[in-house]
């Protein structure tokens, strides 16, 4: 046990216990709830001795006290920015708890059930049992296991076998204005039956000013035979705001799933995406963009499986960065030893709009077949000076061809978005941040966002 990664975990103590009372009286799922929380005290929090958050310092975390966040209300005025048009439901949260008055679920086809997580507990537990808690790797991530033993509320998607939901489903999490450090550890369950098909947007937004809050969410996304599955992440909250995220995929034979992230929000993001190709023949696509300013910290930490034969993986992730922002990209490809013929690429492409900015990069490759093709790659620059000459000889203004030249390197991203609703909303809301950057004061010297919040909250 390392002094250093559990010294903070006592603090927890108080607040598992009062979540325990409310745990219900699932066996199961009492039982799960305890070994997370058990494997977080064997743990504590990950430091940057452990490889996997070699470049994320979440001391603050680790420092910080927090309360589970309280009820509140949001209006119909504060919601309105976030109405989607064009979904098939948009379900919401607010501080972590479904809020049905603000939720839309009447627009569902046959064989779809959109729902709380909590609710569905209470009314089908034999129908979350074997799915929930299942995928999510607790032994592995302290995060994840203090999701799962905070586990309350969250969205709950299942699509039966062969249905095919033309429009996304949307999931919008709202954290609100809170006195004293609060936390949410959202937990969805998203279920693909086979030969199905649909599309999930989750989006993470702050209302009301600044505080300090943890949002600490997992998602288990399974992918049973032959379906196809999209999701979306939108990580737009405030800049005090730490930001985990944990999409777990479980792919089934010949199951197609995308995983697109948008990362805009947030002082300390770190966005975890681990799909395991556990059926032949699966594909999988693993395509973001991170976009920073300030001193914020966004790190993207992909750890692709290839457990069975004849499957492919494609990695792609840009990332802008101005001011002092701070952002990682470490790309993890396993190739399985019976996992032969597999077919994967990983790519990462880097701008930084200031010499304060800063990028750690690492893809790599771990391989025990020995009949495959991989191969990865990153890239670091700047906005090159040929292609702004170029545009400004046409007449346009230097932060015209900059913004411009910046929305054609993230457009790469949003091209490979499949449901149109969904890349229209990315785009616009690309566009409105690149406004944002282009206009945002600069920022002085100083600690970045990880060394701040403790200073702000400790």
């Amino acid at each position: 046990m390392r002094e250093t990664a559990v010294e903070h975990v006592e603090s927890w103590l108080d607040s598992f216990s009062e979540a325990a009372k409310g745990a219900g009286n699932l066996p199961w799922l009492r039982r799960l709830r305890e070994d997370a929380f058990a494997r977080f005290c064997e743990t504590g929090f990950p430091t940057t001795r452990d490889e996997d958050w070699r470049f994320t310092n979440v001391s603050a975390i680790a420092r910080t006290t927090f309360r589970p966040a309280g009820a509140a209300k949001v209006t119909a005025a504060e919601i309105a920015p976030y109405r989607v048009d064009g979904v098939a439901a948009q379900i919401v949260f607010v501080n972590g708890r479904f809020a049905p008055e603000l939720s839309q679920l009447n627009r569902l086809p046959k064989g779809v059930t959109v729902a709380s997580l909590r609710e569905r507990m209470e009314s089908h537990p034999q129908e979350l049992e074997q799915h929930l808690g299942r995928y999510a790797d607790i032994r592995r991530d302290p995060f994840c296991a203090l999701n799962t033993a905070f586990l309350s509320d969250g969205a709950y998607v299942h699509v039966a076998r062969g249905v095919v939901v033309e429009a996304p489903v949307y999931l919008l999490y709202l954290s609100t204005e809170e006195s004293t450090p609060a936390m949410t550890h959202p937990r969805n369950l998203i279920v693909a039956d086979d030969e199905s098909q649909v599309s999930v947007i989750e989006d993470y937004a702050s209302v009301g000013r600044e505080s300090v809050v943890l949002s600490n969410a997992v998602t288990e996304l399974i992918a049973g035979e032959s379906a196809t599955a999209q999701h979306y992440l939108i990580e737009r909250e405030h800049l005090k705001a730490f930001n985990v995220q944990t999409l777990r995929i479980q792919q089934g034979r010949s199951a197609n799933v995308a995983s697109h992230s948008l990362l805009l929000g947030g002082g300390l993001v770190r966005n975890n995406v681990h799909p395991v190709l556990a059926g032949e023949g699966g594909e999988c696509l693993i395509n973001g963009l991170f976009l920073g300013t300030g001193r914020q910290h966004l790190d993207n930490y992909m750890h692709v499986e290839h457990a069975s034969p004849h499957c492919g993986s494609r990695q792609f992730y840009n990332g802008i960065l101005d001011q002092q922002a701070h952002g990682v990209f470490h790309g993890r490809i396993v190739v399985h030893k019976d996992a032969q013929k597999t077919d994967a690429k990983q790519t990462n492409r880097n701008l930084l709009l200031s010499d304060d900015a800063q990028i750690d990069t690492k893809p790599q490759l771990e391989i025990y077949a020995d009949d495959v093709k991989c191969t990865h790659g990153a890239t670091i620059g700047q906005i090159e000076e040929n292609a702004l000459f170029y545009l400004r000889s046409r007449g346009l203004s230097e932060a015209e061809a900059r913004k411009l030249l910046l929305l054609a390197f993230a457009e790469e991203c949003v091209e490979r978005m499949h449901s149109a609703v969904a890349k229209e909303l990315m785009e616009r809301l690309i566009r409105e941040h690149l406004l944002f950057l282009e206009q945002a004061p600069r920022v002085p010297s100083g600690p970045r966002i990880t060394e701040r919040a403790v200073e702000e909250v400790g």
